[in-house]
């Protein structure tokens, strides 16, 4: 069965060659695109069931930040942060000449999906952010950083999944063992020498586990370019990185906000749970 979407790629300010799926939705369609932004260490098969949904009705594009995926790997390792990553996403804009879009953001998605609006206010005109918020829980960013980079590789698909189930079981509970197989073949990928690994750059923890370096300053600010645009803030019942305090924050800064809870999920719901589907469903029907 042929491809829902098109492998195409973008060239970064810096020469890099950057990959990004391209669904094409229908034909009449000619409003803003959905522009869907993964988490660290994810890559576009994170939203690829979202992608597929979202692309009945509308255009969906998915890059892969650069170290992850089909994207190239950036020779230095100071360049894996969320201020370049949006600046690399501003290129792909440029590049297809889209100057509105509606932005789904996972994490550190969603960071860029701030420092996109303020960037440019007025161009996004609608958010799904996928817990996370301007402020971040410490302990959850002391938990990615215990396992980001380690560079870990398996045998098998199943010895791979029972790595990320011991890794992330209290953040799924419910998850049996085909649930953590398909995050495996959403996360990891057949390595050339036939081993399973992580389908990113290992360096990308090195700015990240430099302080300060997790999440850019002054998000608050950059969240402002947000007020009054239709948003929907998904978050794990579970989750360790948004906390409820910063979830009501984000609602009296934004009244167009609505939020959804993802119960017996931690960070990060896939966005394919049918709390999750609903309310992304019900912010795009309005847009």
């Amino acid at each position: 069965m042929a491809n829902p979407y098109e492998d195409k790629t973008w060239t970064s300010a810096d020469g890099l060659s950057l990959h990004f799926r391209d669904y094409a939705g229908p034909e009449s369609y000619d409003g803003p695109p959905v522009v869907c932004m993964h988490g660290l260490t994810r890559n576009s098969r994170d939203f690829a069931p979202l992608a597929e949904h979202i692309a009945a009705t509308r255009r969906v594009i998915v890059p892969e930040m650069r170290g992850r995926g089909q994207s190239d790997y950036a020779p230095d390792s100071a360049t894996y942060n969320p201020v370049q990553y949006a600046q690399d996403v501003e290129a792909l804009l440029a590049q297809e000449g889209i100057d509105s879009f509606i932005a789904i953001g996972t994490s550190m998605g969603g960071l860029m999906t701030m420092l996109l609006a303020a960037a440019k206010p007025g161009r996004i005109k609608g958010v799904v952010m996928n817990d996370v918020g301007p402020e971040v829980n410490p302990e959850g960013i002391e938990r990615i950083k215990s396992y980001v980079g380690q560079g870990r590789n398996y045998p098998t698909w199943v010895h791979a999944a029972r790595s990320l189930a011991e890794t992330h079981g209290s953040a799924f509970p419910d998850y049996t063992l085909d649930d953590w197989l398909e995050m495996a073949k959403r996360t990891l990928v057949v390595s050339q020498n036939g081993r399973i690994a992580y389908d990113y750059d290992m360096a990308i923890a090195e700015p990240f586990n430099q302080p300060g370096g997790e999440v850019p300053a002054n998000l608050w600010e950059a969240y402002e370019a947000l007020r009054d645009v239709p948003m929907v803030l998904v978050r794990g019942e579970l989750s360790d990185l948004l906390t409820p305090e910063t979830e009501r924050l984000m609602a009296e800064r934004n009244p167009a906000m609505t939020s959804v809870t993802v119960p017996r999920a931690g960070h990060a719901p896939t966005l394919d749970e049918p709390e999750a589907r609903a309310a992304i469903d019900a912010l795009l029907a309005k847009l």
